[in-house]
């Protein structure tokens, strides 16, 4: 993700050119923190590059998160991910062949945080699938009311086949293992390369996404 503090970064446009030579294939940003004219370039970079295509929205407010859930549309991304009105996303989504990955559980605040236990979790999971979710988009270690991993093992029991994103926080490569071993078929991971601090001996954006690579089994 291009993205720190769940924010896109000002930078993103240099940012995607340094990594794309590094044959990285899932690309994706925030629908804060750049203007739209800057999301919509970045996009056709992400997508020239043959790379899949994400669009995670973290607006606080239910209308903020349905009009970026449009803008994603419009732009054309492949996946969709993160609010929590699966059936009004659904809608704004129909015919577009876009993925959608809704948060589970009760995401707050800005950078988010997520409350719920782990039966919450997967009756959201089970439901957001139901709903016509390709998966969801879980914020393990952003968890205030429940240990991190006993909400991906709950939400990985209750999504089968649904696709289990766990974004946030994945700042290590022993934490890119453990998440392997839990069945977790995607991350995300933006702030921790940026700040340096996912391999911190290597220097650059582009150093550290290749620590990222080279961690996942």
């Amino acid at each position: 993700m291009l993205t720190r503090d769940d924010l896109t970064v000002s930078d993103c446009l240099d940012v995607v050119d340094q990594v794309i030579p590094l044959g990285v294939r899932h690309l994706g940003f925030k629908d804060v923190g750049v203007p739209l004219d800057v999301q919509r370039e970045l996009l056709a970079r992400i997508k020239a590059s043959g790379a899949t295509s994400y669009f995670e929205v973290v607006s606080e407010t239910p209308e903020a998160c349905l009009a970026s859930a449009r803008n994603a549309v419009a732009l054309g991304v492949d996946c969709l991910l993160g609010g929590t009105d699966v059936s009004a996303m659904a809608d704004i989504a129909a015919g577009s062949g876009i993925a959608l990955y809704p948060f589970c559980g009760f995401p707050q605040g800005h950078p988010t945080k997520l409350g719920g236990s782990p039966a919450e979790i997967a009756g959201h999971c089970r439901a957001m699938v139901a709903a016509g979710a390709a998966g969801v988009d879980l914020l393990a270690y952003r968890a205030v009311d429940a240990d991190p991993v006993d909400l991906i093992k709950a939400a990985r029991q209750a999504l089968a086949p649904g696709r289990l994103i766990v974004a946030g926080s994945i700042d290590s490569p022993q934490r890119v293992r453990a998440m392997a071993d839990l069945g977790v078929d995607a991350i995300t991971i933006g702030t921790a390369l940026f700040q340096g601090v996912f391999a911190p001996d290597r220097k650059g954006i582009a150093a550290q996404l290749e620590a990222a690579l080279e961690a996942v089994p």
